[in-house]
């Protein structure tokens, strides 16, 4: 798992429409990546949820919002339709978890992602990193006080 300090190890995935988007290619910008373990789940799509509701805060901060979990494209465009995230969800369905595992949040057993984020600024340097156990999500002030810091 990247510590604050390191880079952040790049990622090429494609969005809900399979247009890649390569982590290398958004330098410049900072990103938040939030790994996430399954679309359609009941503490995902609240804590998805709560980021929508709160898009402004990432976006103040010049923040760009990557969610990311192992599920396939089609399964993340339906979500994100249904829900109207308005931020970019990235598939790692294949091959099967290999940005959660460059990440150090691929669960190898169950093949999925686990509730990992990172918050990198605008050089890819991992400045803020938080893993929230299974079934519990995450807390959008640490969110906001990573934002501040940024």
């Amino acid at each position: 798992m990247p510590a604050p300090g390191e880079p952040a190890p790049d990622l090429q995935l494609p969005d809900t429409h399979g247009t890649p988007v390569a982590l290398s290619g958004l330098v410049g910008s900072p990103v938040a990546i939030v790994f996430f373990p399954f679309a359609f789940s009941g503490v995902c799509t609240a804590e998805l949820r709560e980021l929508r509701d709160n898009l402004e805060d990432f976006e103040a901060a010049g923040v760009r919002l990557l969610g990311i979990s192992c599920d396939p494209m089609f399964t993340l465009r339906a979500w994100s339709e249904a829900e109207g995230f308005g931020f970019d969800l990235l598939s790692d369905f294949w091959p099967h978890g290999r940005a959660a595992n460059a990440y150090g949040v691929f669960d190898a057993d169950q093949g999925l992602a686990r509730r990992g984020s990172f918050l990198l600024d605008a050089d890819g340097i991992v400045r803020w990193r938080t893993l929230s156990p299974h079934g519990r999500a995450r807390d959008l002030e640490e969110y906001r006080a990573a934002l501040a810091a940024l």
